[in-house]
């Protein structure tokens, strides 16, 4: 039989093992380089007039509102909707962090995190999104949603 110390121990490690896993976040990046100066691709990325012409991840998905006031402590907010009004839910947050045409964060209303660069490369403009990932839907469902909006972005904002 094990001593109280030993079994002490292992109940320890494992409250820290599982204290750990809770603490650990999944950060998940997507990226895209959009053939435009920075400064069109920042107009872009944070104008509702824009917003609503590029953000959503499908052809049967759309944004028919949104508002941004782009200020540290300011809000923004992006009603995603499917076309067939089956579904929708408003995507929304707080910026905590801004440098104009090179660097954006914000807190989700769920308390997530995500940073957005903007970088000037030969071609163009080199856009990344970092983001704390959800634990709803799979690490890879979800990087696969945000990038298909990152390439809307860029197919917008090249052909505009």
């Amino acid at each position: 039989m094990a001593n109280l110390l030993e079994v002490c121990i292992v109940k320890y490690s494992s409250i820290k093992i599982f204290i750990m896993a809770i603490l650990e976040k999944t950060i998940i990046t997507v990226s895209t380089t959009v053939n435009a100066p920075v400064k069109k691709v920042w107009e872009y990325w944070t104008k509702p007039e824009h917003i609503t012409r590029w953000n959503s991840a499908s052809e049967d998905w759309h944004t028919p509102s949104a508002t941004n006031d782009l200020k540290v402590g300011g809000s923004f907010s992006c009603r995603m909707e499917a076309k067939d009004g089956s579904m929708g839910f408003d995507f929304g947050g707080i910026y905590d962090a801004i440098r104009e045409n090179e660097y954006i964060e914000y807190t989700l209303g769920d308390g997530r995190k995500v940073k957005v660069t903007f970088t000037a490369v030969e071609n163009g403009t080199k856009l990344s999104e970092s983001f704390d990932a959800e634990t709803t839907n799979s690490r890879d469902m979800q990087k696969t949603g945000w990038q298909s909006i990152l390439d809307n972005f860029k197919k917008y904002t090249e052909s505009n």
